[in-house]
């Protein structure tokens, strides 16, 4: 005998129910079986909301709500080249329900170029999860009417005196990469210091500021929408996500290669149990195909991997990076 039709329509009702339960994950219960905390989780950025790190940190947040029904909320911290949120982090209680996205041109850069940088690299942070790895992109106002870095240098050269340009950290490689560059080219260019990307990238819609640099992630969606010009990218090898973006290998600056990261920090004592159900999280959200198509957008190439494995990556970043800053001609100040 058939089940009347209605009868059929509930059913596959609440089966269509129950799986959009299971996709969403179950709150508390959920985060609670896969070792997780079961509060509200923070996201701690160190930048104002509307730039690169910020975006990815929000599509992560949305990946973690779905995929575990936990209420994941991002806290942006700007200021101080992103040491304010570090401080928040460090101080935080290690109970897995505070984290930060942080990127190297924060954690790595603030360690090597400050004497007193406010905080132990090895000591206060926990690495849990690498998101993957950024280059730095050096970048022109479309109000330049330039569109080559050989058409900004005849720009420079018409234009004594406006070799200025903007850095999303300065004391960072974002800083260090642009002064590199002016070595490079022969005339010497100078870094203006801009709380983030966001406030950066206004200067350079408006013609405020001729010239940006920053990581690639905060620049990409600008530069595709032919808002601002990326005319150099620090990154080893063309970027699969962007081919067209010229590298400054092939533009016949080699030694100038430079690859960040970005990734998942904890607070210092932290559970290594907390630390593994973190980083089995963040690495299955990472590379689930529909969150890792919008990171790929922002211009991150995304990696995963475990924590020692970002631990090592940052010891090594630590040593380039310190190689970095000498050929630009800064110290730790």
């Amino acid at each position: 005998m058939n089940a009347p039709r209605n009868f059929n329509g509930r059913r596959r009702a609440l089966m269509q129910a129950g799986g959009a339960l299971a996709l969403v994950g179950l709150g508390p219960a959920a985060l609670a079986q896969q070792g997780l905390p079961t509060g509200t989780i923070r996201i701690l950025v160190g930048f104002p909301p509307g730039g690169g790190s910020d975006i990815m940190a929000r599509y992560v947040a949305d990946k973690l709500r779905e995929r575990t029904g936990a209420n994941v909320i991002v806290d942006n911290r700007a200021g101080a080249s992103g040491a304010l949120a570090i401080d928040a982090l460090r101080k935080a209680q290690p109970d897995g329900t505070v984290l930060m996205y942080g990127t190297s041109a924060t954690t790595v850069a603030l360690t090597v170029t400050r004497k007193a940088p406010g905080f132990d690299l090895e000591k206060d942070l926990t690495p849990i999860a690498l998101t993957g790895a950024t280059a730095t992109a050096f970048v022109v106002s479309s109000t330049l009417g330039v569109r080559t870095l050989g058409e900004y240098v005849a720009w420079l050269k018409k234009n004594p005196g406006k070799a200025a340009f903007g850095t999303t950290a300065p004391g960072s490689n974002t800083h260090f990469f642009g002064v590199l560059l002016g070595q490079a080219i022969g005339i010497p260019l100078e870094g203006v210091a801009y709380k983030g990307a966001a406030p950066l990238l206004g200067d350079l819609y408006g013609g405020h500021v001729p010239a940006g640099c920053g990581g690639v992630t905060d620049f990409l969606t600008q530069h595709q929408a032919d808002k601002i010009r990326i005319v150099a990218v620090s990154s080893p090898r063309r970027l699969s996500f962007a081919p067209d973006l010229p590298i400054v290998s092939e533009l016949g600056y080699p030694s100038l290669n430079y690859e960040g990261f970005y990734g998942f920090y904890g607070p210092p004592r932290m559970n290594p149990a907390i630390i593994d159900a973190w980083n089995r999280e963040l690495n299955a959200a990472t590379e689930s195909p529909d969150l890792r198509a919008k990171l790929l957008t922002t211009g991150l190439d995304v990696q995963t991997g475990t924590p020692a494995e970002f631990a090592g990556r940052q010891a090594r970043l630590v040593v380039s990076f310190t190689e970095m800053m000498r050929k630009a001609g800064y110290s730790p100040e």
